[in-house]
């Protein structure tokens, strides 16, 4: 009975409030329009497999000169290819070099041999740079031969999951990503917040309320429109014409979930603010870095190695593989569910620390 009288009177605050809705809606729509239109690094660590079927001197020298610098990161040798398919559709790798059993054979020949490259194009200008990377490494590339007469390597190129290298696809789907992030940091910790300005919380704390029906109170207004204002973008992506390769079921689901861990950070600083003012700087504070460390503006292969494990903590970064392998890649839950169950363990932990700091507020 209090948890759904606390519930009604939020969800009746919520809804009432024009302004919170009107900008829910913006963040979810036009702001991913904008940005999708008018946003464009060097490439590092990009893990590179190798499927290679002539195991040669020659073969492993071409491989060598690929991964030699920092563009690329060898991630090893795929048994076949469908093994070397898993590791593409998991981002094991997001690139694969296929070399043919006769590759040396033909070099020896003085003929040109053909290769053939695998990108994962979900992150567009990531592939585009990649490939430029492997051509420019691939045309200069005389193995073999001492005589410098053995024709380039010819590639032949095949992208997945983005074959054109659209980037505005990358995109609108980092931008909902980025939308559903704000709203579920911001509204929950400027609410709360809000209340303890004006005495309410003050007054629930004295009443037989729980410190987990509060939680539960102020999370279902957002959770619930921030998982609706899902399909309004969706017309968005259909605009941009990004193709659902996966289940809009799963993506929906785990949009919920991804919710759940940015209100958990919302309910954290509110708990930790006292002024709207303190919430809204330290919101601000916490969502650029994760922004930032998430792979949205850069790849998180390409940070410094203390950043790749500090964006760990983002759960921006886990919803970003999880937007991107489901509408590009077709991904599914024996795919994603390592995301999933990071970004409930932040949430979890995220609740437990701000339940922690409630109750040592309470008189």
């Amino acid at each position: 009975m209090r948890l759904s009288s606390l519930l009604a009177k939020e969800l009746i605050q919520f809804f009432r409030d024009r302004v919170i809705l009107l900008l829910i809606l913006w963040l979810y729509t036009a702001e991913v329009v904008i940005c999708a239109y008018a946003l464009g690094l060097d490439l590092r660590h990009l893990p590179l497999a190798v499927l290679d079927h002539d195991r040669s001197a020659t073969s492993r020298e071409l491989i060598d000169a690929l991964t030699g610098n920092d563009a690329f990161e060898f991630t090893g040798y795929p048994r076949d290819m469908t093994q070397a398919e898993r590791w593409l559709q998991g981002g094991r790798a997001r690139a694969v070099l296929v070399i043919p059993q006769d590759f040396a054979a033909v070099l020896l020949r003085d003929e040109t041999p053909t290769l053939q490259l695998l990108l994962d194009g979900s992150d567009a200008n990531t592939a585009a740079t990649a490939r430029n990377y492997i051509l420019q490494g691939l045309s200069s590339m005389r193995p073999g031969t001492d005589t410098g007469t053995t024709p380039a390597v010819r590639p032949v190129i095949r992208i997945w999951y983005n074959p054109d290298l659209t980037y505005t696809r990358f995109m609108v789907l980092s931008m909902i990503a980025l939308a559903a992030l704000m709203v579920g940091v911001i509204h929950p910790a400027a609410t709360i917040v809000r209340e303890k300005e004006i005495g309410t919380l003050e007054q629930l704390r004295v009443t037989p309320v729980r410190i987990s029906e509060l939680f539960i109170a102020k999370t279902v207004p957002t959770l619930v429109m921030g998982t609706l204002s899902v399909f309004p973008s969706l017309l968005i992506v259909w605009w941009f014409d990004v193709p659902l390769r996966g289940s809009l079921l799963l993506f929906v689901l785990l949009t919920a979930l991804f919710l759940l861990s940015a209100i958990a950070i919302g309910v954290l600083v509110a708990a930790i603010c006292r002024t709207l003012q303190q919430a809204l700087l330290l919101a601000f504070f916490g969502l650029f870095p994760m922004m930032f460390l998430s792979g949205t503006l850069a790849p998180v292969a390409s940070m410094p190695a203390p950043l790749q494990y500090l964006s760990l903590l983002s759960p921006l970064r886990y919803y970003m593989d999880v937007i991107l392998g489901i509408f590009l890649k077709g991904n599914g839950i024996a795919d994603l569910w390592p995301q999933a169950l990071a970004l409930a363990t932040i949430g979890v932990l995220l609740f437990g620390m701000a339940a922690y700091v409630f109750r040592r507020q309470q008189p």
